[in-house]
């Protein structure tokens, strides 16, 4: 892949760079809608694959936050035309990668050294590369080590970056600017800890010793003396992405074993500590061979207010749901319905919610989930097309869902589609989740 030898860090060339994608995308539109008028049989997914090309090519090279909600929306396999999900899924470990220079320019200007007068050896190729760093390979005194830099820029422009990437998610998702408005304050605070590499150094340092204990999961070791405000050095890990791990066609029993590993990682962190590892994708795991998982990036996690908790968990318990004014007391405080709304409102957007909880908290509700099962998470996407076609969703004057749902259910369906790609089955009963809690 191209190096790429600058980062555009200036809000007006940042901007220009933005103004320039959404001239091509306008074009794209003209032929398209050209192509069609001589052509009927032409799709919209030909236009979805020319934006979808054009727009990530600016994200990518922009790096930072821009990138970052690029990945976000990649998760989300209903949220996104295809063509796009495919493209940005790429942000999650394989943007284009800074040039050696760079590289060497950032040690210098944080650690005051070079990489060489650091490691007894570094490799200036990055191994990875993402959307707010990438990641080197280096030695020092036998150990093998991973170097994690951070791009030139990237914390100075989150909140240009997010202003001017607005529009884009607004057109893509087809969501109302009011939704988006009460949910970008929420992602402006997480990239700005993201951007913060002591505040991650600590919270890796923590949350590794805090899960240690959990059956088949590896973390790294930190090294503070090797890490500065934009560096954090650790160690090694071998192991392998999800999709390249699936190529090499692992057992049942292996594909199992690390689902639960996964799952009793995440349930710790909720249910235990209140805080929780918030970028579930695949680029920050490596799965192993035998059924361990090395777990390296801590730059997003999700504080859990006890509150949000106490409610949003109440939404798994069947019995309590059964309970009409509790069900609507519930709904309020997690704001999926409103005070203004009126009573057709609240009973319409109750029922709807009323199905979705069913379906979402399913795998909570049983003794163990066959992630494997396509019926189960076919049903979840025709939902939510069902949901997203609806003329009082679309028009809906208010965002519906705490700003906190945003990371938590984010994290929740980042693993439930890496335990879908796993086809694990997974023990995920009430009574495991005590276990963890004990």
């Amino acid at each position: 892949m191209k190096e790429q030898t600058n980062i555009p860090t200036g809000k007006v060339e940042r901007a220009g760079r933005f103004v320039t994608t959404g001239l091509k995308v306008g074009t794209n539109y003209i032929k398209h809608y050209t192509r069609k008028l001589m052509d009927p049989s032409i799709t919209r997914e030909a236009l979805h694959q020319e934006n979808a090309e054009d727009i990530y090519e600016t994200l990518s090279n922009l790096k930072g936050s821009a990138l970052k909600v690029a990945q976000m929306l990649s998760m989300d396999r209903g949220m996104l035309p295809k063509a796009y999900s495919e493209r940005f899924a790429m942000s999650q470990y394989s943007a284009p990668p800074l040039s050696g220079p760079l590289v060497v320019n950032t040690f210098v200007k944080t650690l005051g050294k070079t990489p060489a007068e650091l490691y007894d050896r570094f490799e200036l190729k990055a191994s990875n590369a993402a959307s707010i760093g990438q990641v080197h390979r280096a030695a020092k005194n036998g150990k093998e080590l991973a170097v994690k830099i951070q791009y030139p820029g990237v914390a100075s422009s989150v909140k240009s970056d997010l202003r001017i990437v607005k529009p884009f998610a607004i057109r893509i998702v087809g969501m109302n600017e009011v939704d988006m408005d009460k949910y970008f304050d929420e992602i402006e605070s997480k990239l700005l800890e993201e951007t913060d590499y002591a505040l991650e150094l600590r919270r890796s340092q923590e949350l590794s010793a805090q899960c240690a204990h959990i059956p088949n999961l590896v973390f790294p070791t930190y090294y503070p003396g090797l890490s500065s405000d934009r560096i954090i050095t650790m160690d090694w890990l071998e192991g392998r992405h999800l999709k390249e791990f699936l190529a090499t066609n692992p057992s049942q029993e292996v594909r199992n074993k690390i689902g639960q590993a996964l799952w009793d990682f995440y349930q710790f962190q909720v249910h235990n500590l209140k805080k929780v590892h918030a970028d579930p994708h695949p680029g920050n795991f490596l799965l192993r061979a035998d059924g361990t998982v090395g777990i390296f990036d801590f730059g997003c996690v999700k504080e859990v207010p006890e509150d949000f908790y106490v409610n949003y968990f109440l939404l798994t318990d069947k019995e309590v749901l059964k309970d009409d004014v509790r069900r609507k007391e519930i709904y309020t405080a997690l704001e999926m319905i409103h005070p203004t709304d009126t009573e057709k409102e609240v009973v319409f957007f109750s029922g709807l919610f009323q199905e979705m909880i069913r379906l979402l908290t399913h795998p909570f509700t049983v003794d163990r989930f066959d992630f494997g099962n396509e019926d189960y998470f076919n049903e979840i996407y025709a939902y939510m097309d069902y949901l997203s076609n609806l003329k009082e969703v679309r028009e809906s004057k208010v965002a519906r869902g705490s700003r906190h749902s945003l990371y938590i259910n984010r994290t929740y369906f980042g693993l439930y589609s890496m335990l879908s790609d796993l086809k694990a089955d997974v023990n995920t009963g009430q009574a495991r989740i005590r276990e963890l809690m004990r």
